[in-house]
């Protein structure tokens, strides 16, 4: 049975591929060999040169993410461990895009050393924290999926603000396979056979590995050297991936679950049998975009397909995740210091966000430097500003409430409103409508960004619902959704559509462009969200202590977190809405708020609220004056602000 659904989908690629080679040329018209270009025509030099060395690329990189993410699966015991959601295919291609930007000449000898650095750099991060917390298979997961948005974010700051590299990057960001000789096979056929044999010659050790640290410390194993060179060995084949054609999705989630569902029941069964599904799933992906381009379709990059496959598999595999997971090593700090007087640093908080809203007001930089807003130009300039920092502000206070209310509700400091899904959701919508509509107007993209973000507010609610899942699990559902959607934004990104300039500057996060009315909707919510917060006081301060200690008490605990959920999804949305998709302000704000003492579920939530608001003001200070006269994205100084406090949270050791 096993072989007969191997041999239906190597037909099923290999007659993909055919449509798409017909479509070039007839097959007597096929060069034969020795091939010798001066003597061939255009159409079977793009046949020889182009599609061929394509399908054998697709077959060797599909294998190469495929043995990757077994490898990484066995190594942390984590089904939903591969290179994208550990973080490892967007650091590769944050620091190629880093290179392409600002140091071409690291890329003169090839994308693989760059690639390779930024690879081992992330995945560095995701293991620092992964090895302080016993690798818990949901921790380290989320860990590793904020990793790869903090890159992606980063990337695209950097893409934004060097626009003559936008449609080269963003082609290649999608994970294009279009070839033009057969070097890049040549490259992956080099680097895969060794890693085939090294693969081998590890299963045995990490059989042994799979009892346990105590079992395998008994049988004279080293834990350390197995782990470090089988994580070596894995981000080294997904940074050759990377290197070659850029990000492609979720293809070593995907392989591994396959082999195990066709009945590889030993590890170096597996270690075997997801090589031969990554091959078969990225040639039927690639196939079935050439079939659509040879029936005159549109022409999109291979990682924005097989990124689809990420968000419903992520679902699925979810319950079937073992249970036994100690809670202890899922859940973040739980003891800290307590402020004396929290009430005196909720209103130094205030004094500070008034104090920045008025020097950002009046002060910043001009014409003549650094100083305030002439009288005669306030008239005109003042409204402008004010608007905008009231809808940063605003939209930084929803932000940093949402984020409050999902750490307090999974115990788990990595809680996020990026992993609700909302953010992607609502960008998706975005861009939807750009595309969609022309000419759309505020309103129309208003509606489509707030109906992209209900669905994937709905879709969250609804497996929540029917799955019995703890908390941190529901984070990581929301994380699948999150990547369902970025697939379907890169495809539309990666589409050579000229809009996707909008979406792109969009997508960077601004408040110039809201209009009073939306700045005064977004001030009206970010006050009732806080009134919320004080209102729920006493679930908020329950859930941290666990589901046990909450049904004891009287919690409908059910009831009470699919309402949280919806009020920090809803929360998320809104803010989105008006000023874009801006990351880490919802992580930072409750970390800063409990790194003050501020432990108490009132103080935490007021305390990350004022925070939120805050460091947006900070970010639209900095956006406004850093290029004077030209307004940078608010989302790239956010991401500037959160990828240190990122990086001290992913290396700092906490207590369970």
């Amino acid at each position: 049975m096993n072989r007969m659904i191997l041999a239906a989908g190597a037909v099923m690629a290999l007659a993909l591929w055919s449509i798409a080679a017909l479509s070039v040329l007839p097959p007597a018209a096929w060069p034969t060999l020795p091939w010798r270009v001066d003597e061939m025509t255009v159409q079977q030099i793009l046949l020889a040169y182009g599609l061929m060395p394509r399908g054998v690329l697709a077959l060797l990189a599909g294998a190469a993410l495929g043995l990757a993410g077994a490898l990484m699966q066995a190594v942390l015991r984590n089904p939903l461990a591969d290179p994208t959601t550990l973080g490892t295919a967007s650091g590769a291609q944050l620091a190629i895009v880093a290179a392409t930007i600002f140091a071409p000449d690291w890329l003169l000898r090839g994308n693989l050393p760059v690639a390779l650095a930024g690879a081992g750099a992330a995945t560095g991060l995701v293991m620092a924290l992964g090895a302080r917390r016993s690798f818990a298979p949901v921790t380290v997961t989320i860990a590793g999926m904020l990793v790869g948005l903090m890159a992606s974010a980063l990337a695209t700051a950097m893409t934004l603000a060097q626009g003559h590299y936008l449609l080269s990057l963003v082609m290649w960001n999608g994970g294009a396979l279009a070839q033009v000789d057969w070097s890049g096979s040549r490259h992956m056929a080099l680097a895969l056979v060794p890693a085939l044999l090294a693969a081998a010659a590890l299963a045995r050790p990490l059989m042994v590995m799979s009892l346990g640290p105590e079992g395998a410390h008994g049988l004279g194993l080293r834990l350390a050297p197995l782990r470090f060179a089988t994580l070596l060995l894995a981000v080294a084949l997904s940074a050759m991936v990377s290197a070659e054609i850029g990000l492609v999705g979720f293809v070593g989630l995907a392989a591994p679950a396959i082999a195990r569902s066709l009945g590889a029941r030993t590890l170096l069964q597996r270690l075997m049998l997801a090589p031969v599904a990554g091959a078969l799933v990225l040639s039927l992906a690639d196939g079935l975009l050439l079939a659509l381009a040879a029936a005159g379709g549109p022409s999109l990059p291979t990682g924005a397909l097989t990124g689809l496959i990420g968000g419903p598999l992520l679902i699925w595999l979810l319950p079937r995740m073992k249970a036994q997971v100690p809670q202890q090593t899922e859940a973040g700090d739980r003891r800290g210091h307590r402020a004396a007087y929290p009430e005196r640093l909720l209103a130094g908080l205030g004094a500070a966000c008034l104090a920045l809203a008025v020097l950002t007001l009046f002060g910043g930089r001009g014409p003549d430097g650094w100083g305030f807003m002439p009288p005669e130009l306030r008239e005109t300039f003042l409204p402008l500003r004010a608007t905008a920092i009231l809808a940063a502000a605003s939209a930084g206070a929803l932000l940093a409430g949402s984020g409050a209310i999902l750490q307090r509700l999974t115990a788990n400091p990595m809680a996020a409103p990026e992993v609700l899904g909302v953010t992607g959701g609502a960008s998706l919508g975005y861009a939807v409508t750009v595309i969609a509509v022309d000419g759309a107007g505020p309103l129309m993209l208003a509606l489509g960004t707030s109906a992209g973000g209900a669905l994937a507010l709905a879709g969250l609610a609804g497996f929540a619902m029917r799955a019995d899942l703890s908390p941190a699990r529901l984070l990581l559902a929301g994380l699948a959704i999150g990547a369902l959607a970025s697939a379907v934004l890169g495809a539309i990104m990666a589409s050579d559509d000229r809009r996707a300039w909008v979406i792109l500057g969009w997508l960077a996060g601004s408040a110039s462009q809201v209009a009073p009315l939306g700045a005064a909707a977004l001030a009206g919510l970010a006050l009732a969200l806080l009134a919320a917060l004080v209102g729920a006081a006493r679930w908020l301060e329950i859930l941290p202590l666990g589901g046990e200690v909450g049904r004891a008490l009287g919690l409908p605990l059910a009831q009470v977190r699919l309402g949280l959920i919806l009020l920090a999804g809803l929360a998320t949305g809104a803010a989105t809405m008006l000023v874009g998709p801006v990351s880490f302000v919802g992580l930072m704000a409750p970390h800063l708020a409990r790194a003050m003492g501020l432990a108490r579920a009132v103080p935490f939530c007021a305390g990350s609220w004022l925070l939120g608001a805050l460091l947006m003001l900070l970010a639209a200070f900095g956006a406004r004056t850093a290029s004077y006269p030209y307004d940078l994205p608010l989302g790239l100084f956010a991401t500037l602000i959160g990828t240190p406090w990122l990086f001290i949270l992913l290396m700092k050791r906490t207590s369970a």
